[in-house]
């Protein structure tokens, strides 16, 4: 589809913003925010000190949740691809999705078909999600193409996988980039849009946030086709986390407010939001 020109500037951006941020909540409807963050949460470790143990008291985490809060816990858990086996194997018949990154992340630099590859090799070791980094070297030199191509096919080697596109939009610079980036996402298949490889500074913000919404609102009331929101990187506090919720159910709307459209890269969240709920 042809987006139509995108007029918002970085400052009716930050108009809309706070004003979505000084809005209250009421202690219900804070508690039900608490639930859905939690629910949405991609339990996360992508380290290079990453192990066999570590993978495993991610996955004990999350599945202790279970026990501590009835049965709810994270959505996903989101580890490097040669854990991918591991954690399908440790969460089987929990309910929680295994996520992984892809396309050489976090820089995204590697040659196209290498990134098929791997996402291929990430899908058949089980992943249920591909978390792909863009090639930003080239979104910032205007080389679109390239980028809705390698988008596109990576979409291909999914399968049945879903599809998280990683903008990182902190290296995109301007209003504009990002938004250009999130329609060509959009347009090579993108289930989700993410912000960040949650490895630079800015990862998530609320501007970029808005920007991603905007374009997701515009491409539902276009095709009736519904693309999900993934924030990453920094969100540590639940106030800022409740940001993003409130975001989500003034742009797009409260259809949005679950994990099958919305998630959080924020695993230093979780336990305090688990606290919270337990309170």
């Amino acid at each position: 589809m042809k987006f139509e020109e995108y007029t918002q500037t970085s400052s009716s951006i930050q108009k809309r913003i706070h004003g979505m941020e000084s809005a209250a909540l009421s202690l219900e409807e804070n508690k039900t925010a608490l639930e859905t963050l939690f629910s949405c949460i991609d339990l996360t470790t992508l380290e290079g000190t990453d192990n066999k143990k570590r993978i495993n008291g991610l996955c004990e985490q999350a599945l202790g949740y279970q026990d501590a809060l009835s049965g709810k816990t994270v959505a996903a858990v989101c580890v490097y691809s040669p854990f991918v086996h591991q954690a399908k194997y440790m969460l089987k018949n929990s309910g929680i999705k295994v996520a992984t990154v892809a396309c050489a992340f976090p820089s995204g630099q590697l040659p196209l078909t290498l990134k098929i590859d791997e996402v291929k090799w990430a899908v058949a070791e089980g992943a249920d999600e591909i978390d792909m980094v863009i090639s930003r070297g080239k979104m910032l030199e205007g080389d679109f193409d390239a980028i809705y191509e390698e988008v596109s096919q990576v979409k291909k080697a999914c399968g049945t996988a879903h599809l998280k596109v990683i903008l990182e939009t902190g290296e995109l610079q301007s209003v504009q980039l990002i938004r250009k980036a999130c329609e060509l996402a959009i347009e090579g298949g993108a289930d989700f849009l993410k912000t960040s490889t949650g490895k630079i500074n800015p990862a998530a913000t609320p501007e970029a946030v808005v920007i991603m919404l905007d374009t997701i609102k515009e491409y539902y009331q276009a095709t009736s086709i519904k693309i999900g929101l993934k924030p990453a990187g920094g969100i540590s506090e639940p106030e800022v986390a409740i940001l993003y919720y409130k975001l989500v159910s003034e742009i797009v709307g409260k259809a949005w407010l679950n994990n099958n459209l919305f998630r959080i890269g924020a695993s230093r969240l979780a336990d305090k939001v688990k606290t919270l709920l337990l309170t």
